[in-house]
């Protein structure tokens, strides 16, 4: 029996709330988290191991007081290392490697009060925007079970879709944090590269690509925690600059009348599905209804050449990564621990020389020149998250035989046609769902602002939500 009746209903704001309100406790908000992994994880597959004896060990040490004490949550394997965790990264390669001490990162969500209680998948090295692995099996989206909850997040994504937690650990270095949360009607902010700390194993992760944060239910949930874990960590390559306030108060800031860039026209040209442009037609309506100017427009770039220096660029940090946990676990890379693409891929980077490597950089130097200027124009580039609804599982086969890094590529593209350039930019860029397709899918709306402007975003997102709220939708597979 539940210690909270509507336990499901809350986003972690409210819940922190109860229990400074002596409402409820941290340790009885476990255990309904607990019971609705119970529930549910059979089904869906999001949560990957049990962290609750820890968790306990933090009960009973005393939490700290912050925004979100006592609230349940979950971290992803693969970016923040929580120690004594399974750090996997959905790979055979690294089954049974333990984290040994907390990233700083990790640190400050303890600080804020979160009570870590499991992890959840990745695919393999985090390099399928769904998340099936050979090593974990496929995690199901909530609101179709023979779909992807999208990826590299898609367990946190799942989980936070059917209620099990209101917000769940998530990184991107393509999308990661954007793809699941428009596959699983969540709230997914991309914040400003440095904005969250990496260290201090890491610098810039994936030659700074790669950004940490959540997936969530609600605006101010994404704020406070953006809030909680901000800011440069000692030896970090770059401080951008502070937020002029807290983000959270950004929540209840008007935004203005916003000059907005809008198409339905990914880089690469890649087909959009249909009930996804009226979904991108009806926002701009929407948008302009509340008194901002939408203007058809999108970034010009190259995108051949683009499109071949992310394949040197993400080929060449996979092979780094592999090479450096094959050492660590003492074991040999090869088809017996690797699924195929992934292999393909490592030996691919494997080849790439550094001169290649350099003038991958160089192109996307170009290309976040030709994107930042968009900026000079407008205050906001929207468009749509994705090019289709949740794709059923399956259909992006990180197992599949004779596929090639470039081929690969091309394939996660024809999904994800939206994303990736807003990580070799840096910018700032938010997921929210507002658009369900006839059959009950989710559609996620993707807006992107220059940098350092994750201001803006919330601004506009909290707008969005008061005026069509998406908070009272449940998936059919739903904890409540």
């Amino acid at each position: 029996m539940a210690n909270l009746s509507n336990y499901g209903d809350y986003d972690a704001l409210g819940l922190a709330e109860l229990v400074r309100r002596r409402e409820i406790t941290p340790r009885e908000l476990k255990e309904d988290a607990l019971g609705a992994i119970e529930a549910l994880n059979p089904e869906l597959n999001c949560v990957i191991s049990d962290l609750s004896e820890q968790a306990e060990r933090a009960l009973d040490d005393g939490l700290p007081e912050g925004p979100f004490t006592g609230v349940p949550f979950l971290i992803k394997e693969i970016g923040v290392q929580a120690a004594g965790s399974t750090f996997r990264m959905g790979s055979k390669l690294c089954d049974g490697f333990i984290s040994q001490a907390d990233s700083e990162l990790m640190r400050r969500f303890r600080r804020a009060g979160l009570v870590t209680i499991g992890t959840t998948p990745t695919p393999e090295f985090g390099f399928n925007p769904t998340c099936e692995s050979d090593l974990h099996g496929p995690t199901r989206n909530p609101w179709d079970v023979t779909r992807s909850a999208g990826g590299s997040s898609g367990g946190a994504a799942s989980a936070v879709a059917a209620r099990i937690l209101p917000m769940a650990h998530a990184n991107d270095g393509g999308g990661s944090i954007r793809i699941p949360a428009a596959a699983c009607g969540l709230v997914g902010l991309k914040p400003t590269r440095g904005r969250v700390p990496a260290g201090p194993v890491s610098g810039e992760p994936l030659s700074g690509l790669a950004i940490e944060l959540c997936v969530s239910r609600s605006v101010r949930d994404t704020a406070a925690l953006l809030d909680a874990v901000e800011g440069a960590d000692v030896g970090a390559p770059n401080v951008i600059t502070p937020p002029v306030r807290p983000f959270i108060d950004e929540t209840s800031v008007p935004p203005g009348r916003l000059k907005i860039a809008w198409s339905a026209t990914p880089p690469n040209d890649a087909a959009v599905d249909a009930e996804v442009v009226a979904g991108l037609k009806k926002s701009v309506a929407l948008l302009e209804s509340l008194g901002h100017e939408l203007i058809e427009d999108a970034p010009k770039i190259d995108w051949p050449s683009y499109f071949d220096a992310l394949v040197v660029i993400w080929s060449a940090n996979l092979a780094w990564s592999i090479d450096l946990m094959g050492k660590i676990m003492n074991r040999t890379p090869g088809s017996d621990n690797l699924q195929h693409v992934t292999e393909a891929i490592w030996r691919h980077g494997q080849n790439i020389s550094a001169t290649e490597f350099l003038a991958a950089q160089a192109v996307f130097n170009r290309a976040n020149r030709a994107a930042s200027a968009m900026f000079e124009q407008y205050d906001l580039v929207l468009s749509p998250t994705l090019a289709a609804p949740p794709i059923k599982l399956g259909t992006l086969d990180q197992n599949a035989e004779g596929v090639d890094a470039a081929e690969w590529t091309r394939q996660v593209f024809g999904w994800c046609a939206f994303t990736p350039l807003y990580n070799s930019t840096g910018h700032p860029a938010i997921s929210l769902p507002l658009h369900w397709t006839e059959n009950n899918l989710p559609v996620g709306m993707q807006f992107t602002a220059t940098m350092n402007d994750e201001a803006s975003l919330i601004r506009l997102a909290a707008q969005l939500e008061k005026v069509q709220p998406w908070a009272g939708r449940k998936p059919p597979v739903c904890y409540s």
